[in-house]
């Protein structure tokens, strides 16, 4: 346990990344290598993808707004890498284990492998926060409008709470700004807000958010208190006192931390950014992104038999005729989540489409342009209403007719719910370089200003061990979480159980930030996206 009263652990020189804040002309380079990759890789991405859908647009407005729309999502993700990739760094770099910049290229490289290997689940749970009108219509004014508004109101928060070293959530941040679109979209339809919100939805993500940083302060610090009967070198227990690495098994132990919580990381938060890019490569090129392509052909048929099977078991539990606009009936109903009679029979006509259209085509790369976007939405639709009517437990069907519908729901989701692997390195490519720029103020703040000692080699890694563990269960279950709640209440926990003492003016300004997160970025992007539609 360091022995050295608070005040002179805590002197503004003790640690060299106080000293100089220049960047050097290795971090340059590898920013302008990482910035240039990453325009490659994304103008590649794109350009393969036209080409392969044998349909460009005849003017350069998709192509612009696709740009403008694209240099904002992934902009975001770049301010995301000033908080949450910065958390990952911040113990490796306060305690030497590893040269910043080898830290922040090590921190990419497992970010870019998590976010590789990411199941999609979190970026699709992201998405069925946003108000189901404006997905399924996303070519529309309006649906830019949303992704504008809630993506610029992320990242001035962001920023500001960065500029003031405090750590921050994005995640925190952007489910705001989607419940603000959410609740002003629904005012100007004339709408209460349970329809511009699946606030079920939100409640569940809302939970995830409220208890991970919960999780991350109790178990850090009994982890800390295990590591303490276990382990009886007083050296893992010491603050780093010099710019030499500590001891090498415990450098060791650092850098796989560091390793896992950049890899659950990008497996979770890098999710987030490339749902709301996917919503936007629909609306500017549906052509090409409206539906997977990369389904087989030979998938068609059983497609298009579950389909038949689905909509004639629907017929069975609801035999009245179809509603005159099967489409509107289901719009209405995941806008208000209110079932009716003649949601059933509308499912069951969409069903219908469905089948037809994909049989008549013979497999999705051959569904054509003018074609593909309303395809695409009747998925979508029947998709979420199905989500909803699982909810209610699917009243009046037979078991059999249950199953197929859930299958149904696995397929279309298959054909619509994807992300191509130029957007998963695009995203990873855009969290290092945040990282690169703005490690240096939350690695600072997470090493000396939680607790009012500075933070030990046994501290950083229990609350990296804990923020690896509970972000990958949460990227399990699809649940989008914090990085930087559950690592900063992770180091608050350790602190605590070494009896350090914790900094409160931090701790309350973490507080404040936490609580104002959500209000704020909800009137920010309520009040962007009401100027954009007046607008535009």
């Amino acid at each position: 346990m360091p022995s050295s009263s608070p005040a002179a652990s805590l002197s503004p020189l003790s640690h060299p990344l106080h000293s100089s804040r220049k960047p050097g002309p290795l971090r340059i380079v590898l920013f302008i290598v990482l910035l240039l990759t990453g325009l490659a890789v994304t103008l590649g991405g794109i350009h393969n993808d036209v080409s392969d859908a044998q349909s460009s647009p005849t003017t350069w407005l998709p192509f612009a707004g696709l740009t403008l729309a694209l240099v904002i999502a992934l902009g975001f993700e770049f301010v995301n890498g000033f908080h949450d990739t910065a958390n990952a760094v911040a113990t490796v770099i306060y305690t030497h284990s590893l040269p910043p910049n080898a830290a922040v290229l090590w921190s990419g490289f497992c970010n870019f492998l998590g976010v590789l290997f990411s199941s999609g689940a979190v970026a699709f749970s992201v998405i069925a926060l946003l108000p189901v009108d404006l997905v399924v219509e996303m070519g529309a004014g309006r649906g830019f409008a949303m992704i504008f508004a809630l993506l610029i109101a992320a990242i001035v928060w962001n920023l500001g709470t960065w500029w003031l070293g405090l750590p921050a959530s994005s995640s925190h941040t952007l489910i705001g700004s989607i419940i603000g679109v959410g609740l002003m979209h629904a005012w100007l339809g004339g709408l209460d807000g349970s329809s511009g919100v699946d606030w079920g939805q939100v409640a569940k993500v809302g939970y995830a958010l409220l208890f991970s940083p919960l999780i991350g302060f109790v178990c850090a610090a009994l982890l800390l208190v295990l590591l303490k009967r276990i382990v009886r070198d007083q050296t893992l227990y010491q603050e780093p006192k010099s710019a030499e690495p500590p001891p090498p098994w415990i450098r060791g132990l650092l850098i796989l931390t560091c390793t896992g919580v950049s890899f659950a990381h990008g497996s979770n938060d890098g999710q987030k950014g490339m749902g709301l890019i996917m919503l936007i490569l629909v609306g500017a090129l549906p052509t090409a992104y409206a539906l997977n392509r990369a389904v087989p052909a030979t998938a068609t048929p059983a497609f298009a038999a579950v389909a038949e099977v689905t909509a004639s078991g629907l017929r069975q539990a609801a035999p009245q005729a179809a509603p005159a606009d099967p489409h509107g009936v289901l719009l209405e109903f995941v806008r208000k989540r209110q079932s009716n009679p003649e949601v059933l029979p509308a499912l069951a006509a969409i069903t219908d489409d469905i089948a037809r259209e994909v049989r008549q085509y013979g497999a999705l790369n051959n569904v054509p342009a003018q074609s593909m976007p309303n395809v695409r939405n009747a998925m979508y639709l029947a998709s979420e209403s199905i989500r909803l009517l699982e909810k209610e437990h699917l009243p009046g069907l037979a078991p059999k007719a249950q199953e197929d519908l859930k299958e149904f729901k696995r397929q279309i989701d298959q054909a619509t719910r994807f992300i191509p692997l130029w957007v998963k390195v695009a995203v990873a490519i855009a969290l290092g370089l945040g990282t690169l720029v703005g490690w240096r103020r939350i690695v600072i703040t997470v090493g000396e200003r939680i607790g009012k000692t500075h933070l030990t080699y046994a501290q950083g890694a229990s609350a990296e061990l804990v923020a690896m563990g509970t972000i990958g269960a949460a990227d399990a279950f699809g649940l989008p979480v914090s990085t930087t709640h559950v690592l900063s209440s992770g180091v608050a926990g350790t602190m605590a159980a070494n009896g350090s003492g914790l900094q409160w003016a931090t701790v309350r300004n973490l507080a404040l930030a936490w609580v104002l997160t959500l209000p704020v970025a909800m009137a920010l992007s309520a009040s962007l996206y009401w100027l954009l539609v007046h607008l535009f």
